[in-house]
Parts: C-alpha cells; sequence; structure tokens
C-alpha cells in the first residue's frame, strides 16, 4: 500500500505519477503478449512431415532393399493426397489398418503385417509428441491472456485514476473535525470522485491519547463528514486504528443491496452435492453470486464445481472481468486436465452503484430475472467449463430495479420438471409468486420442483437474491 506522508497537492500528483506509470506497464504487457503471439495455434495436429517421417521409420526397418510397391517414395514424390489421408484415418480410428493402404501395397507386399504394425507406432509416437507441445502451447496461450487481460485491467485502473476528480478541499475539513472530536488525529486526506460519481477516501490516520477504533466505526465517521451515502473500509486495510499512523481506503457502498436465499437437495444415494455456489459481497462497488455444476455427482463432482467457484471468485477479487476470470477458469481446467470431468459456470455480477447485472454463462441452465414487467429467462450455450479451447463466454446485460429478482439454478431443478418446456414451467410459477423472502422462496421452489418426481435422482440447487435502493 502506497505510504502517503505529503501534503494534498502532492498527494494528487502522485496519483497522476501512479497512473501513467501503471499505463506504461500495460503498454508492455501488450507488447510481452504480442511477441509471444507469433506462433500461436500451430502444431495442433499431425503434419505432413509427420507422417513422412513415420513412413520412412516403417521402410527401414522393414522393408530393406524392396522397391515392390514405393509407398514411402511414392508419397514424398508424387501427391500428397495419400499422405494426408493417412494421418486422418489415424487421428479418427487410433490405427492405420491394411484398408487404408494403398492397393498394390495390399498385393505385393510380403511383410505388410509388420509393416502397419511400425506405421501405428511411429505415428502414435509423433501423436504423444504432438500432445506434449500442445499442452506446451495452451500453457503459453493462457500465459497469453493472462499478460493481455492483466494489461486490460491495469489501463482501466490508469484510465480511472486519471480521471478521479480531487474534490480534497471540499471535504478535508469536515473529517479532520469529526475524527478530532472522536480523539483521532489525520495526518493526511485525499478525497477522489471517479466516474460515475463514486467516491473514495484516503486516510494517514493515527488513534490519540491510547484509544484504538475499529476502522468500521471510522467507516461511519467517514459518512457523517461525507454528508451521503454508506461508508465501509477497504479489505486491504487494517481493521484497527491503534497509535501508529496508517493509511485507511474507504469506499462509498453503492446505492443497491441484495438479500440472498440458497436452498439444496442431494441426488440419493450420495453424502454431498455436486453443486457449488457463492455470494461474494466483498469485492468494492459489486457483489458477485456464482453456481457451478460438477459433471455427474457425489465428492468427485463437488471437488470440480467447488474448484470452479473458488478459482474464479479469487480472480474476480484480484481485478480480473468477469470474462476474463470466466476464459481463465476454462484455460486452467483444460491445462489440469479437467475436461474429463467438465463443470458449468453461472455467473452474475450485479454493479451496486448502476445497478446493472451482467451475466456470464458456461454451460450453465437458464437464470430468471422478475421484475414488474414479468418473469424473464436468460439463457446461453451449453458447453461446459473445460471441454473446448478457447472458449467466449456468452455475456448478458440486463438493468435492475427496486425490489426485482435474481433466480439462479442448477440443471438439475430444470431436469425435475416435466415435459419439454421446462423453463416456461417454473416462469408461469415464478410469476405467480407471493411476497416473501430470498430464503422462503429459494426452499419453495425446490420444494415445487421435487414434488414433480418420487425422489431427488440429480443434485438440485436455487439461489435467489432480492435487489433494493438505499432510501
Amino acid at each position: 500500500m502506497l505510504r502517503i506522508k505529503t501534503d494534498q497537492k502532492n498527494l494528487a500528483d502522485v496519483n497522476i505519477y501512479t497512473a501513467k506509470k501503471l499505463n506504461s506497464l500495460a503498454s508492455s504487457l501488450t507488447q510481452l503478449a504480442k511477441s509471444c503471439d507469433d506462433e500461436t495455434g500451430k502444431g495442433r495436429s499431425l503434419t505432413k512431415e509427420d507422417g513422412e517421417a513415420a513412413l520412412k521409420t516403417a521402410a527401414v526397418m522393414v522393408c530393406g532393399e524392396c522397391s515392390r510397391c514405393s509407398v514411402y517414395n511414392d508419397s514424398v514424390n508424387g501427391d500428397s493426397y495419400f499422405l494426408y489421408y493417412l494421418l486422418r484415418a489415424f487421428e479418427q480410428m487410433g490405427m492405420v489398418s491394411e484398408g487404408d493402404m494403398p492397393l498394390l501395397f495390399q498385393e505385393s507386399c510380403p511383410k505388410k503385417e509388420e509393416y502397419i504394425r511400425q506405421l501405428n507406432k511411429s505415428l502414435g509416437r509423433a501423436t504423444m509428441n504432438l500432445a506434449w507441445k500442445n499442452r506446451f502451447l495452451e500453457s503459453r496461450d493462457a500465459l497469453i491472456v493472462q499478460f493481455r487481460e492483466l494489461a486490460v485491467i491495469l489501463e482501466e485502473f490508469s484510465h480511472q485514476m486519471e480521471l478521479a476528480e480531487d474534490i480534497t478541499a471540499s471535504k478535508e475539513g469536515a473529517i479532520r473535525r469529526i475524527f478530532k472530536q472522536n480523539r483521532l488525529n489525520v495526518s493526511s486526506v485525499l478525497v477522489l470522485e471517479y466516474e460515475g460519481k463514486q467516491k473514495e477516501v484516503f486516510l494517514t490516520v493515527k488513534s490519540g491519547n491510547g484509544r484504538c477504533m475499529t476502522s468500521r466505526e471510522a467507516a461511519e465517521l467517514v459518512g457523517q463528514a461525507m454528508g451521503e451515502g454508506r461508508w465501509s473500509v477497504s479489505k486491504d486495510s487494517k481493521t484497527i486504528i491503534n497509535r501508529q499512523y496508517a493509511v485507511f481506503r474507504f469506499v462509498e457502498e453503492g446505492r443497491y443491496r441484495l438479500a440472498y436465499g440458497a436452498a439444496c437437495a442431494v441426488k440419493e444415494g450420495e453424502e454431498v452435492s455436486g453443486d457449488n455456489y457463492s455470494f461474494a459481497s466483498h469485492i468494492p462497488g459489486q457483489v458477485m453470486i456464482s453456481l457451478s455444476d460438477g459433471m455427474g455427482s457425489g465428492v468427485h463432482a463437488c471437488q470440480d464445481s467447488q474448484k470452479v467457484v473458488e478459482l474464479t471468485q479469487q480472480l474476480l477479487e484480484a481485478g480480473f472481468s468477469a470474462r476474463a476470470a470466466l476464459k481463465m477458469v476454462n484455460t486452467v481446467l483444460l491445462l489440469t486436465g479437467a475436461e474429463e470431468h467438465p463443470a458449468t459456470l453461472d455467473l452474475a455480477c450485479v454493479d451496486l452503484h448502476s445497478g446493472v447485472l451482467e451475466m456470464m454463462k458456461l454451460g450453465a441452465a437458464a437464470t430468471f430475472v422478475i421484475s414488474q414487467d414479468g418473469v424473464e429467462a436468460i439463457e446461453a450455450g451449453e458447453v461446459p467449463a473445460g471441454i473446448i479451447s478457447p472458449v467466449e463466454p456468452v455475456l448478458l446485460s440486463k438493468k435492475l430495479w427496486d425490489e426485482n429478482w435474481i433466480v439462479m439454478v442448477s440443471d438439475g431443478v430444470l431436469d425435475g420438471l416435466p415435459g419439454e418446456d421446462k423453463e416456461g414451467i417454473l416462469k408461469e410459477y415464478l410469476s405467480d409468486m407471493e411476497e416473501t423472502t430470498p430464503q422462503e422462496l429459494a426452499e419453495e421452489i425446490l420444494e415445487f420442483v421435487i414434488s414433480y418426481s418420487d425422489g431427488v435422482r440429480d443434485d438440485m440447487t436455487v439461489l435467489t437474491a432480492r435487489v433494493w435502493k438505499r432510501k
């Protein structure tokens, strides 16, 4: 954290200098990603050279001086159609059979079984080498993505800092006065207002007369001094103000707030659910709701979905955009072999200042938004995380208003409903809902779905959130 020991003017200068430095770092990362990107995407399948090497090896090991069919020479010197056919046949079937070879070879080669065995062995070795090469290329692709996304984060933050307006002069007196009344010594003050009118306050402060205060209590003092909104202390600040000067960052909370509810049912015969979810409200200015459904059920599915949820939350807290976080999660799962056990990911990010909902989906079930205009089902693709690379998450955006609802469900919930139009059935149920709490609604939805079957045939998870505008 930057230690602020100068006056107000110097603090503003430091802000501008830091913004330019971050922008320079972003440019460097962009160039670094570009320099690594020259060969990206190449070498993903067996090449003509791999096929020629396999044919040559088989000829040396088996044919000797025999020249009855000249499979190798004809493939290298003549039309390469047969060579490409041979490679595609091996990739599709995992082996080359006698029927894939030229008719002359089939009729005249006395060692055709040995030749084909050696050819398959050489192509298998080339495939294994290709797999390792592709792993390396995928790792490099992931690194390039990280460079680019980090560059975007730095550029956005730099842009935000450059456009930040220093309003310290109008607020410093009130802040110093109320902190002095509470026996807290303020060394320096910086108040910034960003685009969208969000504000941040940086204070270098210590306790006086041996009195300590929590930073949460100090946030209430900041709110009183600012005269508007609710304020909280940032996660990277200390929790206690003591007799040593330290820098604290206070953040204006958004105009909206959310209340949550969750209800789950475990598939019969299993001890744990393969679904995992998270409500994260400590990300500055936004709330994140995530739901992941692991492939299958039980412990392994639970571990897979838990990994997806935790990794996504960590990336968002680090400053990655929702789209970048989902792409990164998919890449990580591919590199760790998660394609054998893919997991869906449903991510909802609510901007507490604007009330805008951004939905990001990777193979997840529909999300339902309840407003004064009715119930809307937000749907996306069917590809789970860790199954295809590169992946482009589906981005959906919607403005939320006071007392709107968000309902997220796992596949097991919709699959438990009868008929083909399962989303329509749930929409009709939600359109007739009465006044209730988020937790009660989640439980009621789960009971409604289970009532259509004799038991719980798949893991079911229902997440609900209600939006309120602060008065």
